[in-house]
């Protein structure tokens, strides 16, 4: 029926004048989706896009995935690796909100940031689970689809790697083609990593920290200092004296510890998936990882322990 009157046909002679159709069934069934003023249902009828769309954006994160492969397996080895992407977005944040309340003295702020990282870093772990039992056959089904694509060409983690201390201009340099991440990495290579706000903050508490730890290059890799070790050793001697400090270094270990088991999880993961193959950015793979998984990050907080 043209017009307007087809719409309106909600009685029952409408009904019995328009056999088949679905209207009045329909506007019913719409009907009662809509909850009553008043009751605990939640409301359903939005005029656009839910306010759960809005914010988080789920349309959009669910659509992201574009695999390169007929494997079914390339979709949970791409998506977990999109979920890491986004632990390590987490992980850059709360860092960086730690080192601003150090720079400001607000050790209280830096630890619950700290220790919500820990949490988060947790989590971080988990996402090896799905891919620490692929064996070489189920990745080889679809590795070649990644070409050069390698996991330490994510300019997030190395965000992460700098705000740990641990920097390298070299690698900026496979992000040149992108000038708004390439300027990122090049603001977070020269200002003080996490560890640096922490030197500072103890040579503002009266400890000697040596100038050419303060005053060091800071785009340069943080290397251990036998001078830092004791001042930590110091502090943990006299508990009652550096409680807040005890608290920010245990929270600091914590996270370092949890850096470390990341890094051997992805040795391991790495092993059972391709042995000692070069890796698909044309690193040494396996050896390359056992080399990172040695390093502590805040190793002073690590070494000082023996001398406690």
């Amino acid at each position: 029926m043209p017009g307007g009157d087809r719409g309106s046909v909600t009685n029952t002679e409408g009904a019995d004048r328009y056999p088949g159709t679905h209207i009045e069934e329909t506007e019913m069934s719409h009907a009662s989706d809509v909850p009553e003023a008043g009751s605990e249902a939640p409301n359903l009828d939005f005029a656009g896009t839910t306010p759960y769309e809005d914010y988080v954006q789920a349309d959009v994160l669910t659509h992201l995935q574009h695999p390169r492969s007929d494997d079914p397996g390339e979709m949970v080895f791409l998506v977990t690796t999109q979920v890491m992407e986004l632990w390590f977005t987490v992980l850059v944040h709360e860092w960086e909100t730690a080192s601003r309340a150090l720079r400001e003295d607000r050790i209280p702020v830096a630890i619950d940031a700290l220790k919500r990282s820990v949490h988060e870093l947790e989590a971080l772990n988990a996402s090896w689970k799905p891919l620490g039992r692929l064996t070489p056959a189920q990745f080889n089904s679809y590795r070649a689809a990644l070409g050069e694509g390698s996991g330490f060409q994510s300019a997030m983690y190395r965000r992460m790697e700098f705000l740990l201390g641990d920097k390298s201009a070299s690698m900026l340099v496979p992000h040149r083609g992108a000038p708004r991440v390439h300027a990122e990495l090049e603001k977070a290579l020269q200002e003080p990593s996490l560890y640096d706000e922490v030197l500072r903050l103890l040579a503002r508490r009266g400890l000697p920290v040596p100038a050419d730890v303060l005053d060091r290059d800071l785009a340069q890799r943080y290397e251990s200092s036998r001078a830092v070790e004791e001042i930590w050793a110091g502090i943990y001697r006299e508990p009652d004296q550096h409680t807040e400090l005890i608290r920010l270094g245990e929270a600091l270990t914590d996270v370092g510890e949890l850096v470390w088991r990341w890094r051997n999880d992805h040795l391991v993961a790495t092993r059972r998936a391709m042995g000692s193959k070069t890796g698909t950015g044309g690193s040494a793979g396996v050896a390359w990882l056992e080399k990172r998984a040695t390093k502590n990050v805040f190793p002073e907080l690590w070494t000082a322990r023996s001398h406690v």
